[in-house]
């Protein structure tokens, strides 16, 4: 299915006040398009093929919704059920995995706005005793600088039978730091980027310490409703996903065995690190708000901005990817794995243009790597050929 339609709708919702100092290795900021260049118009075409790579690589579906300028273009592949053979809609809900991290990076950053929170204060100020270590601040956790152990590193090391431990667990998130905590730290805070869900398990932490909220209060009040996010939910520790959506099939590690239906889970291995549920349309509306600077002030933005490389084409900020693709374009945004679900969402450096795609499996190299040919295709545009540039460094497939 391809199609377009013009639509229109503002949306609401900005936090602002103040902003504080940059830390030392933060990159500069990049334009968004090459200099002298305009964007060039998406090529669905493009994307359809990557979409069609994708399910020919063992994804059951695969879908993406580009909005350009409030013009939209859907395009869908294959299956949203195997079982009942449903098409897989651009409509369809699903779990955003690590994406949820920038919703957790924008709700902190708000704090910072309020003056309720320090990106460069220690963590141990808000959470007393939690690290072993005082230097670990803020900013280094939303920038995966803090050196902290990933710790679904070894509970999804065997991916199948990882997730069967753990798809109906409830977890405490000081039970989950503390299974950071027994292993070595992979680096000193601050001297290198190294991508652990353990950051953003410590995000949720201060968010519920500092607004007195759950969670999922937080982001329903600063985030869901002010963007009237109509498909973005935060339902832990409930298992199931409301409304229609996708059914999410995790690949076996052991080539030939069969995909793994991991639809229902309580997501509560990541919480706030990969929990949410949306829907292509609420991410773009999302990432276009944030983009364009509706979330939070100007000067919060920057520090959100400030990136640190992470390898030739990828940069991490706060909670933020930078991406560069082979056209000169920077595009900015976040992907998501979880169990059954390969989410890219990303838009440019004002939010004119967003992209929101899913592929409906995990834990394949080879549909990850097609579907980053979306992006080359809804942002460079039929100049260029899509290029599947798989999963942003340091981000495993088996995880948020």
């Amino acid at each position: 299915m391809v199609s377009a339609r013009v639509g229109q709708g503002a949306v609401l919702g900005a936090i602002a006040l103040s902003l504080l100092a940059v830390p030392a290795r933060a990159a500069t900021a990049e334009p968004d398009t090459p200099r002298g260049a305009s964007l060039a118009a998406p090529d669905t075409a493009g994307v359809a093929a990557a979409l069609k790579s994708s399910v020919d690589a063992g994804a059951p579906g695969a879908m993406a919704l580009i909005d350009d300028h409030g013009t939209t273009y859907k395009v869908a592949r294959g299956l949203a059920d195997r079982g009942t053979r449903r098409a897989l809609t651009t409509d369809d809900r699903f779990r955003i995995g690590s994406v949820t991290k920038t919703f957790s990076a924008v709700v902190l950053l708000q704090l910072a706005d309020e003056r309720r929170l320090a990106l460069d204060a220690p963590v141990n100020h808000y959470l007393p005793k939690l690290l072993p270590d005082d230097r670990i601040t803020v900013r280094q956790v939303l920038g995966h600088r803090s050196g902290l152990y990933d710790y679904t590193n070894d509970m999804f090391a065997d991916s199948v039978a990882g997730f069967e431990a753990v798809r109906n667990k409830v977890f405490t998130y000081r039970q989950l730091v503390e299974l950071s905590l027994k292993k070595p730290r992979t680096n000193a805070p601050g001297a290198a980027y190294s991508y652990s869900n353990t950051n953003f398990v410590i995000a949720g932490m201060l968010i519920e310490k500092l607004t007195g909220q759950s969670v999922r209060t937080a982001y329903e009040d600063r985030i869901f409703k002010p963007l009237k996010l109509r498909d973005t939910f935060y339902v832990h520790p409930e298992t199931t996903i409301p409304g229609r959506y996708a059914h999410g099939y995790l690949t076996p590690d052991t080539a030939g065995e069969p995909l793994v239906d991991a639809t229902i889970q309580t997501v509560s291995w990541a919480q706030s690190a990969g929990a949410i549920i949306s829907s292509a349309r609420d991410l773009d509306t999302f990432y276009s708000a944030l983009l364009s600077g509706r979330l939070m002030s100007a000067a919060r933005l920057a520090e959100m901005e400030r990136f640190s490389a992470v390898n030739a084409t990828t940069a991490y900020g706060l909670g933020l990817r930078r991406r560069a693709l082979s056209c000169g374009v920077f595009v900015y945004g976040h992907t998501g794995i979880v169990q059954g679900y390969s989410t890219y969402a990303f838009a440019t450096k004002d939010g004119s243009r967003s992209v929101a795609a899913v592929a409906d499996t995990s834990n394949n190299g080879e549909v990850a790597s097609a579907m980053g040919g979306v992006l080359e295709s809804a942002f460079c545009g039929a100049s260029k050929s899509a290029k599947g540039l798989g999963p942003a460094s340091g981000e495993l497939l088996h995880e948020g």
